[in-house]
């Protein structure tokens, strides 16, 4: 059983890894059931305290992955319309791009919601895009690096217990 938890919980950090890219996934809380699994085999003590933190720390970046691109569009001039339409944009972006869609999406759905807004201010919907793509950038490189610590925390604690696995 614990092959089937450390293989699951690998796979889950993988995904993690992933999720911090896609919007539809939630990268570090994914990544955190991978630890989850990792501690609730048999070769692992279990440290409550860590997976405390951990997932405290997984639950906050959730939280504010939906705040920082609307953040980024309000600091560079954005609007409500630009906000919603960055959000919008991620949407169909993924749908008919793929993963280009994940950055094209939020630019253009910012703009063009800017433009609903007022159509004759190109230049302010223009700096709204722009900040709802650094905000997105932000978000995504907060998600990636906790995943990433995620991933070094489960490999650092096999790696200590791997003997137990064998």
């Amino acid at each position: 059983m614990d092959i089937v938890l450390l293989i699951a919980g690998f796979l889950f950090i993988i995904l993690g890894i992933i999720g911090s890219f896609l919007p539809i996934l939630p990268g570090p809380i994914t990544s955190w059931i991978g630890l989850l699994l990792l501690h609730l085999t048999k070769a692992v003590p279990q440290n409550w305290t860590f997976l405390g933190i951990t997932l405290g720390i997984a639950v906050l970046i959730w939280i504010i992955d939906y705040f920082i691109p609307a953040m980024g569009t309000k600091k560079f001039g954005g609007s409500k319309f630009g906000v919603i339409g960055s959000m919008l944009g991620l949407i169909v972006g993924i749908v008919f791009l793929g993963p280009l869609g994940i950055i094209i999406g939020p630019f253009l759905g910012a703009f063009l919601g800017e433009l609903l807004k007022d159509s004759k201010n190109t230049n302010k919907a223009f700096k709204a895009a722009i900040g709802s793509f650094i905000g997105f950038l932000t978000s995504t490189l907060i998600k990636f690096i906790a995943t990433l610590v995620f991933a070094g925390f489960f490999f650092s604690i096999f790696w200590k217990y791997k003997n137990y696995f064998l």
